[in-house]
């Protein structure tokens, strides 16, 4: 044995860092090389772990209009006069028997016919429900699938499946992995945004920051939640006594500090804090300019029904178009209030307010600019409701069947795709899974869904789920 305590501490030494260096090792086995050059990258955007794509993308950005709480789809895109005529009736059981129904378990089913008129929309003759005559009025730029179908009937696992493609917490959100796959094309915002605003007419369910989160990705792919009221980002503004020249230094002494502490730790985590600090004075001057509506058309501001700063989703769905044009890759809008247990007749008349004439301004403005060409446009929710009646007039949650919407992006126009059976309880033509639908989205984006993977836990994680989950709808592709 030796007695030598400089030694000792060499040993100590070795052993320390060399079970460190072990664990560091481990780590990167674990993770794809990609992710860890994209964090030392903090001199130049990041140009995305597919390049070149996989195929020629039809699509360049996403504008996602999440209706959040469960939109039906018997009083929007999907009409059945069969439950109309059976209203008030038996649900029959053969539909019903075995099956996972939330609320309504164990209950007497009574049929609920659709409650407002459905009307042919444009050449295409795409039955939309008549509270939605703006939207009939672009039928035939959009893409009606309404097959959908999902594994998750309560609201915030349904939020996080149909963002994740997992229930599993810690995975990345599609924004997450759109920026990683694909890049940022803007150095003074954000690449993945999201937008939150709320109405009337149903129940306001939460939506937690883990649904546009970056999961086991470095966090800075990760969404930016841009405020609806006020301020768009908190501390925004410089405090007094400070200007840019002096932010600007203080900035640089920080990044200095974290680069010499990177190099004794090695924690990707610190360059991406770097490279969000970058991003946070960039943003100093970009957010301002950005949400400055002085320089929009009346004529614009009337067509989305915008009225700026109100926090609407009016406001957001211009602000999108604004966000787009500056090269945002993930441009994500929550609406809430869609949770109609009751009362869904009245409720689904006030989301329409809020909805129909901004939804169809967004892709009327984008085809004018020639951008909705190479922008994918999502309108949808987590799940639908059912055809059975919830308090004697509303409906409850329901995952067997609901409705998309999308346009542009290399997606078919004036189609339909899928249908629900004659009493819209279950997808019987060419079902959509949420896997499905992501394998799709990345499709148009020039991304192959089985080859965008990460290492995590030894498995290759990806959006579309595992093995063979996730088909492209090919038939709705342009």
């Amino acid at each position: 044995m030796h007695n030598d305590p400089g030694l000792s501490l060499k040993r100590r030494s070795f052993l320390g860092q060399g079970m460190a260096g072990l664990g560091l090792i481990a780590l990167n086995s674990l993770i794809d090389p990609r992710i860890v050059s994209a964090a030392e990258s903090t001199g130049e955007k990041w140009q995305g772990a597919i390049n070149p794509r996989h195929f020629p993308p039809k699509a360049k950005r996403v504008i996602y209009l999440y209706q959040a709480g469960g939109p039906s789809h018997l009083e929007t895109f999907d009409d059945k006069p069969k439950l109309r005529e059976m209203h008030g009736g038996g649900m029959p059981e053969s539909f019903t028997k075995g099956q996972q129904i939330a609320q309504l378990q164990g209950k007497t089913l009574t049929c609920y016919g659709p409650q407002h008129e459905f009307a042919t929309f444009g050449k295409s003759g795409q039955r939309i429900c008549k509270l939605f005559p703006h939207i009939g009025s672009v039928a035939d730029d959009v893409c009606i699938v309404r097959s959908m179908w999902s594994e998750q009937i309560n609201h915030d696992t349904a939020h996080m499946f149909l963002n994740t493609g997992s229930i599993i917490a810690g995975r990345p959100s599609m924004g997450a992995w759109m920026l990683y796959g694909l890049g940022a094309d803007t150095e003074n915002l954000p690449g993945f945004v999201v937008m939150l605003s709320a109405g009337r007419g149903g129940q306001m369910q939460p939506i937690s920051a883990r649904q546009w989160s970056a999961g086991f990705l470095p966090s800075k792919f990760q969404g930016v939640k841009l405020n609806s009221y006020g301020n768009p980002v908190l501390y925004l503004d410089n405090p007094p006594g400070i200007d840019a020249g002096l932010q600007r230094q203080s900035i640089d002494a920080i990044g200095a500090l974290d680069r010499d502490r990177y190099k004794v730790v090695e924690d990707q985590e610190i360059l991406t804090r770097i490279s969000q600090y970058e991003m946070a004075f960039k943003m100093q001057t970009s957010v301002p300019d950005l949400v400055d509506m002085s320089r929009e058309p009346q004529s614009v501001l009337d067509a989305y029904g915008a009225v700026p700063g109100d926090g609407s989703f009016a406001s957001n769905c211009l602000l999108a178009r604004r966000l787009a044009e500056r090269g945002v890759r993930f441009i994500q809008l929550y609406h809430r209030d869609w949770d109609h247990h009751s009362g869904i007749k009245d409720g689904i008349e006030f989301k329409a307010e809020e909805v129909d004439r901004p939804t169809a301004a967004l892709i009327n403005d984008l085809k004018q600019r020639g951008m909705l060409e190479d922008t994918l446009v999502v309108f949808g929710g987590e799940f639908g409701r059912t055809p059975m009646s919830q308090g004697g007039d509303g409906r409850d949650h329901h995952i067997k069947t609901f409705s998309y919407m999308l346009a542009g992006g290399g997606i078919k126009a004036g189609i339909g795709y899928g249908a629900s059976d004659e009493l819209g309880y279950a997808a019987v033509e060419n079902p959509v899974s949420i896997h499905d639908f992501h394998a799709t989205m990345l499709r148009v984006l020039g991304i192959d869904h089985t080859r965008m993977t990460v290492k995590y836990s030894g498995l290759d994680a990806r959006l579309s789920g595992v093995g063979n989950q996730g088909q492209v709808v090919t038939d709705i592709l342009a």
